[in-house]
């Protein structure tokens, strides 16, 4: 299955850092950055707010467990956002390009 991963971080460099790692590692076939989030949520009991950037990383779930060990191991939040999402249709080309680069 195909999956869609969102990843928020703190700085553009971080951002480029685990991208670039993870295209490599062939554990995504393609990660867009999206800058200037900015983020509201709950942390230690109260709303806190961030600006952040976005990683939307295009996967396969089976390679979920080790993106996530990976990102984890890069990533400077205690409690990083990694979620996925399923693909349910798309550009069958693109979809069979996604395939390919994570071979």
């Amino acid at each position: 299955m195909k999956i869609v991963v969102f990843i928020t971080v703190p700085k553009r460099a971080q951002a480029q850092q685990i991208a670039q790692h993870i295209v490599e590692k062939k554990l995504a076939a393609c990660v867009n950055i999206i800058d200037k989030i900015d983020s509201f949520f709950w942390w230690q009991g109260k709303i806190d707010k961030a600006k952040e950037l976005l990683l939307v990383i295009k996967t396969k779930k089976e390679k979920l467990n080790s993106l996530i060990k990976t990102v984890r191991l890069l990533h400077s939040y205690s409690v990083p956002e990694i979620i996925a999402l399923p693909i349910i249709a798309g550009n069958k080309d693109y979809l069979n390009w996604l395939d390919e680069s994570l071979r």
